[in-house]
C-alpha cells in the first residue's frame, strides 16, 4: 500500500558550488559508492544534484521530513544491473525505516545541465 509520495527539484550549480566550496559537503551527504559513480560521469554535477533530489524526496515521502536517527549518507541511490536507479539504506538509517513498516522504495531521476529532479514513492 502507497504510503507516500515526495518530489525534490534542485538547481545543479547549487550543489556543485556546495561540493566545490564547503570541505566535507559531499562526504556528508553521498556515500562513498555514490561518489566514485558521479565522478566518473562527465556531468558529474548533474549526477549528484539528482542524488541529492532524490534523497530529499525520499525524506518527503516518508512524511517526517529529515527522520531522527538517519543520515543522508546512509541513504544511497545505486544503479541496479540494468541502470534503473534504487535507493539502498544501511546503518541507522536502514533500522529507522525499517522500524516505520516500509517495505519497497521507487525512485525515479531526471537531470539536465541546470536543473535535476526525483520521485520517490514509498510502500508500506
Amino acid at each position: 500500500m502507497t504510503s507516500g509520495v515526495g518530489i525534490d527539484m534542485i538547481e545543479v550549480g547549487r550543489v556543485a558550488e556546495k561540493i566545490n566550496k564547503e570541505s566535507g559537503f559531499r562526504e556528508l551527504v553521498f556515500s562513498k559508492t555514490e561518489i566514485a559513480y558521479c565522478e566518473s560521469k562527465k556531468n558529474k554535477f548533474e549526477h549528484y544534484a539528482a542524488r541529492f533530489a532524490a534523497k530529499e524526496a525520499f525524506f518527503k515521502a516518508l512524511g517526517t521530513g529529515w527522520a531522527e536517527n538517519t543520515l543522508f549518507s546512509e541513504v544511497e541511490i545505486i544503479n541496479n544491473k540494468e541502470g534503473k536507479p534504487e535507493v539502498s539504506l544501511s546503518g541507522s538509517t536502514l533500522e529507522t525505516i525499517s522500524s516505520m513498516g516500509i517495505k519497497k522504495i521507487l525512485v525515479s531521476l531526471s537531470h539536465i545541465k541546470t536543473m535535476a529532479s526525483a520521485v520517490v514513492l514509498v510502500e508500506k
